[in-house]
């Protein structure tokens, strides 16, 4: 039970850092989500260390860019360009080994290889060659589909155009990164904040006759989508680049042992300043191709590599004010007013303060001399206090009781994990009384990864709800146009692009929409669990009638935190009527069962005791590969009961009562014609 409360305070964090990453990205500013980010990374981050078995797809190192342009064409990337997870310190590192061997079951005197090459702080682009010829170049995008920008590409003098070479590969997909030197930059930098804005606003332009004029480069380091690739790891690969035309970077190493990996690492550190390109880390990946395969990807990132960020910058500001800033949970969040600093090329005015507690810890007052972070060198936050230059007018921030938008009573949950209240305060508000909540939430609705509604960004909604076009989800789809075509800045043309959006958004997945309703605690990867349990809309909605909320605890990777926010959702009469008139709307597709021929299909498993010479981990990819699913307890629902060593008695017994099929290591593996 201890496994499942961390795991829901996991999952509800990755989804609080969520909705800041969507604001961050689509407006391109790193101010957005300066409130409480870095802290909220750094509390996942911890998790995550001390729970290897932690992986979620929204992790905040393991986002994948932003959608793309609309600028370009848009063009889906035959293999998916994966985010990587990122480690700070040698802990980090440590457990990332960790879970590699875990994953794997092998002894930890077996050494890993790694190549450890400089992560560059540039634009990452994908080269599709077929017979040798460059064809198409793609951007990130959102790392499932990207933009096509061959032509802006193709002016790239780095990127070879025709490969003649006899062990080039028939088809590949070459990726790497698209940078600006420094010493180049300086004839840029009146346009730009740094070189990386610079190689992305050069590389993204419309007439690529524009982008020829800038001093791109491109240095590769990974591939795609591949057929007829015959290398075994990726030192041999990177060698084979350069033979092949392109350019790598020259401080790649193959490297054995994490002692060494922070040797190379400090070196970096030290070089970065002298180099001409810039730097963010060192990359590390597991150098065989075999284990690579082996270990796979968790959601959007690969198990076999990890991005070691290096130091954050820091600069010396003063707090103006301190602001509270509303999220769609109800947290109440200080951000300070500082006067504006450059931190890295990025001018920073807001820093997070976290919470009343960081607050009061740090005895941080209005007034005062701070340094200020940019931890990871992407998020603010204020780092300590010079107490010697606290002058006299200096005052202390007071935390509300009342929430500055709706007048509720602030509170703060108790955790029965901490057995302490949470240093977050939040509104009590019920949902949509809070004139900040509800814009939260509708913010939410729209998003990516939920409706994905294009020209719906954050300062329309916040318009349209002060115009009262929009309070509920359910008003998004029958907006009065004609009256939002005569609202400044506003056209025929533009109206009618905001129709066309909302209207082809109408059709959505089970799993977006659970998504979108903004239920605390239920992230993206929950809402796809629920999806996958229920299958339809009805059935989900019937929860409001049956009030089987204890159903949910069978869904493996669901527990009572998941459970009591969707029981408080069910139970708040102005969500029922939100659900009831979105179904009178919407087309909500039931939710398709994946690989429906694979040979476990309809059947449900759980693992108890050890396995030898495979992770429970393998064994569940295995299973949802063949049809099959897991499931987290002992029920009627349960068909097989796989045990290893030491398995719980309990669920033995509980298995034999109610008569389910126990099976040993060997008869599952041999369910799939495998051998042990």
């Amino acid at each position: 039970m201890k496994k499942i409360k961390i795991l829901s305070q996991y999952l509800s964090k990755i989804e609080l850092i969520n909705d800041y990453n969507r604001n961050y990205y689509d407006l391109s500013l790193p101010l957005v989500s300066d409130e409480i980010y870095d802290k909220l990374k750094k509390e996942i981050l911890d998790l995550e260390k001390k729970n290897p078995s932690l992986q979620n797809k929204q992790s905040p190192s393991k986002i994948v860019g932003f959608k793309p342009s609309k600028n370009f064409n848009k063009s889906p990337h035959r293999t998916p360009m994966l985010s990587l997870a990122n480690a700070f310190s040698e802990e980090d590192l440590i457990n990332f080994e960790k879970k590699i061997f875990n994953f794997l079951s092998i002894k930890k005197n077996f050494q890993i290889s790694y190549s450890a090459e400089p992560k560059i702080d540039g634009i990452s682009a994908s080269l599709t060659y077929k017979g040798g010829k460059f064809i198409k170049g793609l951007s990130r995008g959102d790392g499932k589909e990207g933009e096509d920008i061959t032509k802006n590409l193709a002016t790239i003098k780095d990127i070879p155009k025709i490969i003649l070479q006899k062990d080039f590969p028939d088809e590949i997909d070459i990726r790497g990164e698209v940078f600006i030197q420094n010493s180049d930059f300086e004839n840029l930098k009146e346009k730009f904040a740094n070189p990386r804005n610079a190689a992305s606003g050069s590389l993204r332009q419309k007439n690529s006759e524009d982008t020829s004029k800038i001093p791109l480069k491109f240095i590769a380091y990974t591939f795609g989508f591949e057929k007829g690739l015959k290398i075994e790891n990726q030192s041999t690969y990177l060698k084979k680049l350069s033979e092949w035309g392109f350019k790598t970077n020259p401080q790649n190493k193959l490297i054995t042992g994490i002692k060494d990996l922070l040797k190379n690492y400090d070196k970096l550190e030290k070089k970065r300043q002298n180099l001409n390109f810039d730097i963010d880390g060192v990359v590390y990946k597991v150098n065989d191709f075999v284990l690579q395969k082996r270990l796979g990807n968790v959601a959007n990132a690969p198990r076999w590599a990890i991005a070691h960020k290096f130091s954050s910058n820091k600069a010396i500001s003063k707090i103006l004010d301190v602001e509270i800033q509303i999220g769609r949970t109800g947290a109440l969040t200080p951000v300070a007013k500082i006067n504006p600093i450059n931190i890295g090329g990025v001018v920073v005015s807001n820093a997070t303060l976290h919470n009343e507690d960081e607050i009061i810890r740090k005895d941080i007052r209005i007034g005062d001399t701070v340094t200020v972070e940019r931890a990871g060198d992407v998020i603010p936050h204020i780092l300590s206090v010079d107490f010697s230059k606290r002058g006299k007018k200096s005052f202390k921030f007071c935390f509300p009781n009342k929430c500055p938008s709706c007048g509720s009573t602030t509170i703060k949950d108790y955790n029965r994990t901490t057995k302490k209240k949470d240093a977050v305060r939040r509104c009590s508000s019920e949902d949509y009384f809070c004139e900040k909540i509800s814009i939260e939430k509708l913010k939410h609705f729209v998003s990516k990864e939920a409706f994905n509604i294009d020209g719906l960004g954050k300062k329309i909604i916040e318009n349209f709800y002060k115009l009262n076009l929009i309070k509920f989800p359910q008003d998004i789809f029958i907006l009065d146009f004609n009256q939002i075509e005569k609202l400044e800045g506003w056209g025929k043309l533009s109206v009618e692009n905001l129709k066309y959006s909302i209207e082809k958004k109408k059709k959505i997945s089970l799993e977006r929409f659970i998504y979108a309703l903004g239920i605390r605690h239920i992230g993206l990867e929950n809402a796809k669990l629920i999806s996958k349990y229920f299958r339809s809309f009805s059935r989900f909605k019937d929860l409001s009638i049956n009030n089987d909320f204890n159903e949910l605890l069978n869904i493996d990777g669901i527990g009572e935190t998941q459970v009591n926010s969707i029981k408080i959702f069910f139970t708040n009469k102005k969500n029922i009527i939100v659900l009831n008139t979105l179904e009178k709307i919407l087309d909500i597709k039931n939710t398709k069962v994946e690989n429906k021929k694979g040979i476990l299909k309809d059947q449900t498993f759980l693992v108890t005791g050890k396995l030898i010479g495979v992770s429970r981990a393998e064994i569940k990819s295995l299973i949802e590969e063949n049809s099959g699913t897991t499931v987290s307890s002992v029920s009627k629902k349960l068909n097989y009961l796989i045990i290893g060593e030491k398995p719980t008695k309990r669920k033995i017994e509980s298995a034999k009562e109610l008569k389910i099929k126990i099976l040993d290591q060997n008869q599952f593996l041999n369910m799939l014609n495998k051998t042990s």
